[in-house]
């Protein structure tokens, strides 16, 4: 039972990471496995070790979401421009499904979206150079490419910590 379980953490764990880097909550793919093994037998894991990986993915989500919205807000951009960052990231996330293959379209909707969205709304202020507003998008969109590297990265934490609390349970 304890290598089905770690078997399928790892690929929990991989689909999430796919899921997570099309800016899908996949994080939590490896969660709901723990915790649907857990209520099967609630002798396999340590309370622990779910509870860290749930807040380890509530950390990844909330710097996911407000990436774009700090790079533009870094780059001199102001809260509406970090508001369009948001919106942009979602919209451009979806279009992106759609108009290029659906992984690749995904993130490059995701990070061209936030860099438009930051830098239209930004570009509404009226004293505003174009190069100003260009490196407000700039700035939301390579903010929200590195959110979806690093959200990948807490996502192997994340179940490295389920595997470790398992197996040191066990063992």
């Amino acid at each position: 039972m304890l290598w089905l379980v770690v078997t399928s953490l790892l690929i929990a764990a991989a689909l999430g990471l796919v899921l997570s880097i099309l800016t899908l909550p996949g994080i939590w793919l490896p969660v709901a496995v723990a915790i649907g093994f857990q209520i099967y037998d609630p002798s396999l894991f340590p309370w622990w070790s779910i509870v860290v990986a749930a807040l380890i993915g509530l950390l990844a989500e909330g710097l996911e979401l407000a990436a774009s919205a700090m790079g533009a807000s870094k780059a001199g951009g102001t809260k509406r421009a970090a508001a369009g960052a948001i919106a942009g990231t979602i919209f451009g996330a979806v279009c992106g499904s759609f108009v290029l293959l659906f992984p690749i379209g995904t993130i490059v909707g995701a990070v061209v979206g936030a860099g438009l969205g930051a830098g239209l709304l930004d570009s509404s202020r009226n004293e505003r150079t174009l190069k100003q507003v260009a490196t407000v998008g700039a700035g939301a969109a390579a903010a929200r490419g590195v959110a979806i590297v690093l959200k990948g990265l807490f996502g192997i934490v994340l179940a490295g910590v389920l595997i470790m609390g398992l197996l040191t349970h066990h063992w």
